[in-house]
């Protein structure tokens, strides 16, 4: 919802440097990938709800002050903090989907939980465009914690806690103060083990995960590279619609749409497909599922991705009839969101007990990427256009899936089968 008011903000807090008002923007995704980091191993301690809870608490905190700057500078730190609390969900949204979804029905259910971190950056816009032209760019942060508030009411009335181990210790503890025996405890307990020692252990495992895991690795990548493209393109989008095409900011950001729908439909096409054929090559596994029957739809989005990139590419640079720029933006969307589906359902597969940890530390290099690509964009376009620009990140993205999914199809189990932390080692 902010990027439309750019402008605004800076002609407000008189600030017309073209990198801090980008950073105002951006800053907001290293508070969302790294909070995770100490996010999730605390909801494999206390459970989900409680993190996402104080962490939507916190959001509304700042993000509320960010209305309130009378610097760039302030709006940057407010910002900052405002996107760690914002992490909350993110944070335990792989657990939860772990929790609560076998594998063979996973797949759909992530499509609904990806549907709302997309949709917020393809169509927020429109609502802060008009927002910022009808009322005041400070509106636009006040309106966003309106919205909170409402979801933080509704999760405290009907929300439950749902990770197991939690579950069962809660029960354990509810035993042993009924029973007196202080012996009783969880298979995930350790008798001897302190708060202290938990979260060493927890806070730890995302670093042992990227620095142990191949897997991680490799998804991580791959994750921050699409994570990277999909912000520079969004970042950016409007520039197209108020400089090539002459349009308003209300009018230019109509043109969202296309990007959300593009993530609806890949959202929903991406969770059945997806599912179906993990079911078919699960049948034809005497029914055993595995990980792997999740990467064969990385073909296909690999593909749509630069289809995408090139068609909104250069017929944004030849000022083409402005149904064709959308054409693009919407195929790179649909290939986008199918890619991310993969990788976050293979995650959750591959690390089922640790996946809330596996999903957060995938998520700490593709919001760095997020962070730092926009920043580049407008020298880059500046110096080769939209054309050869989408060009380049066209031909990395498609070199990066071309590569990624045989490695993963040929070695993903042999490597699972290495790990301490990964299903089927």
């Amino acid at each position: 919802m902010i990027s439309p008011a750019v402008n605004a903000i800076g002609i407000d807090l008189h600030d017309n440097n073209a990198v801090h008002l980008e950073l105002t923007l951006s800053i907001f995704l290293l508070g969302l990938g790294f909070g995770p980091l100490i996010l999730s191993p605390i909801s494999e301690i206390y459970g989900r709800l409680p993190v996402l809870i104080l962490g939507n608490l916190f959001f509304i905190v700042w993000n509320t002050a960010s209305g309130f700057v009378q610097t760039t500078g302030e709006l940057m730190a407010f910002r900052l903090l405002a996107g760690l609390g914002a992490s909350a969900p993110l944070a335990i949204g792989g657990g939860l989907l772990s929790d609560l979804w076998e594998p063979e029905r996973r797949a759909h259910a992530l499509a609904m939980y990806t549907s709302g971190p997309l949709l917020g950056p393809a169509l927020g816009p429109i609502i802060g465009a008009y927002v910022t032209q009808h009322v005041s760019w400070r509106w636009v942060f006040w309106v966003i914690s309106i919205a909170s508030v409402g979801f933080q009411i509704i999760a405290l009335l009907f929300l439950k806690e749902s990770y197991p181990p939690r579950l069962l210790y809660n029960k354990a503890e509810t035993l042993r103060e009924e029973t007196g025996n202080q012996a009783l405890h969880t298979q995930y307990e350790e008798p001897d083990s302190t708060l202290s020692n938990l979260l060493k252990l927890n806070l730890i495992r995302p670093v042992k995960l990227i620095s142990t895991q191949i897997i991680i690795q490799i998804l991580s990548f791959f994750m921050a590279l699409l994570y990277g493209i999909m912000y520079l393109l969004l970042f950016n989008f409007p520039i197209l619609w108020t400089d090539r095409y002459h349009e308003s900011v209300g009018i230019g950001s109509l043109n969202y749409i296309s990007t959300g729908l593009g993530f609806i439909v890949g959202s929903q096409v991406s969770g059945m497909v997806n599912d179906m054929i993990y079911r078919r090559l699960a049948a034809r596994n005497k029914d055993i599922g595995i990980p792997e029957f999740r990467i064969p739809l990385l073909i296909p989005s690999s593909i749509l991705i630069p289809i995408g990139l090139l068609w909104y590419g250069w017929t944004g640079e030849e000022g083409s009839h402005w149904v064709l720029p959308n054409i693009g933006a919407f195929i790179f969307c649909f290939g986008t969101i199918m890619s991310m589906q993969v990788i976050q359902t293979y995650t959750i597969d591959a690390y089922p007990r640790y996946a809330a940890s596996a999903i957060s530390t995938i998520n700490v290099l593709k919001s760095i990427t997020g962070f730092a690509f926009p920043l580049f964009a407008p020298a880059m376009y500046d110096r080769l256009g939209y054309g050869w620009g989408n060009s380049v990140l066209a031909f990395v993205s498609l070199a990066v899936g071309v590569v990624t999914t045989p490695v993963l199809w040929k070695f993903g189990s042999k490597l699972r089968l290495k790990s301490t932390y990964a299903a089927g080692s």
